[in-house]
């Protein structure tokens, strides 16, 4: 059975944010604003998505 994906795109820069926020965001691999990644549905993924969820635009692959 195929694992669950989300799209995951960054629409807010990450210049003067705390660097938790800045981290979490590079973690999911997302580079620049307007970029968008397909990472896995995983709790992991969820909770960085959640703490970052002001700077990111989601929605199910």
């Amino acid at each position: 059975m195929a694992k669950k994906q989300i799209n995951v795109t960054l629409k807010r820069s990450t210049n003067k944010r705390l660097a938790s926020h800045k981290a979490c965001v590079q973690g999911l691999g997302l580079r620049r604003i307007g970029h968008t990644v397909t990472v896995e549905d995983t709790p992991e993924n969820r909770g960085m998505v959640n703490k970052v969820n002001y700077l990111l635009a989601v929605e199910e692959a």
